[in-house]
């Protein structure tokens, strides 16, 4: 059976991430049987992070702030998650599936595929988007 995507409710959470007047900064999407479903949102990205169990497998879009002493900005990344207790054709699954989670979630800086939750580290998603950002003023004394 083909993967189908709640279109909706994907997109309504993928836009509270960016909306820079919500306090929301993750959504995570799960499998629901065939169907991709909106599984939570947050602020907190310890919470998205709870998500990520060994027998999920999930996207999520999470915003974290960068940026060094000149300029601030939000940045964006897509996060695909694979549980270790996941089988082969699940897993495969996925990347093909990903393509309908990137026509909702079509902007972001960088993309992540984890299945070891030291691969969510916080700290190196947010260095990895500040790479990812281009200029980083912070060598410069004041």
């Amino acid at each position: 059976m083909d993967t189908q995507i709640d279109k909706d409710a994907c997109r309504d959470a993928y836009n509270q991430v960016r909306d820079d007047s919500t306090d929301i900064n993750w959504a995570a999407f799960k499998y629901d049987g065939s169907t991709i479903v909106l599984a939570g949102q947050g602020t907190d990205y310890e919470e998205f992070k709870s998500q990520c169990t060994d027998d999920a497998r999930l996207f999520g879009f999470i915003r974290i702030t960068t940026g060094d002493a000149m300029s601030k900005r939000a940045k964006f990344t897509l996060i695909t998650w694979i549980g270790e207790n996941i089988k082969g054709l699940q897993r495969a699954k996925v990347s093909t599936d990903k393509r309908l989670v990137k026509d909702i979630v079509q902007n972001f800086a960088k993309e992540f595929t984890a299945s070891d939750l030291k691969e969510l580290d916080e700290d190196y998603i947010r260095e990895e988007l500040k790479k990812a950002g281009g200029a980083n003023y912070d060598a410069q004394t004041e």
